[in-house]
């Protein structure tokens, strides 16, 4: 009786959801979006290390891209915003951290454009602050050294660095310069 039910039933039919390739990638896709967002390049490539068919892999993220669970934009200006307050990071940087998710060059370009270089400045401006605060006491070219490499590091311009770090000491040899001590006399 069991082949008669074979016969009765197409393939198809019998297979379990979890077998299904459309419902498998609609479920890895949603644990994977679950845990954090994600760009659709880095979902295409889950879906293929998961032996997705790519024909499915297509279908179940344009539904998701239509549904809005994934948008490579919004990702793009999140992670702009998220990671120049947070780690501080430069243009350059950003640009090659969403490069490196997938996120299409054209996409990139317009989400990094979205920083000024007036908060690319500010921001180089309190790492170099902050570096030049750790490193007092040391010679200055070791300071120097440190917040070049720093600030390299995070994706800022070597111009922009160099002149952040040479206005910054300036900055600290006019304090000291008005500096007199206390008569302790």
């Amino acid at each position: 009786m069991a082949a008669d039910q074979e016969w009765e039933h197409p393939p198809a039919a019998r297979e379990r959801p979890e077998e299904d390739p459309e419902a498998r990638a609609r479920a890895i896709c949603l644990r994977l979006l679950t845990g954090a967002p994600r760009t659709r390049a880095q979902l295409e490539r889950a879906l293929a290390r998961r032996g997705i068919p790519e024909e499915v892999a297509e279908t179940v993220l344009g539904r998701f891209g239509e549904a809005g669970l994934i948008d490579d934009t919004a990702f793009a200006e999140a992670w702009v915003d998220s990671r120049h307050a947070g780690r501080g990071l430069g243009r350059r940087a950003l640009a090659a951290e969403l490069r490196q998710r997938g996120v299409a060059d054209e996409t990139v370009r317009e989400a990094v454009e979205e920083l000024t270089p007036e908060q690319e400045e500010a921001t180089a401006r309190r790492l170099v602050r902050r570096r030049l605060d750790a490193t007092r006491g040391r010679p200055v070219e070791v300071r120097v050294r440190r917040v070049m490499g720093m600030l390299a590091r995070k994706g800022y311009s070597a111009g922009l660095a160099y002149r952040l770090v040479r206005e910054e000491l300036e900055a600290v040899e006019e304090e000291l310069a008005g500096f007199e001590p206390p008569d302790l006399d």
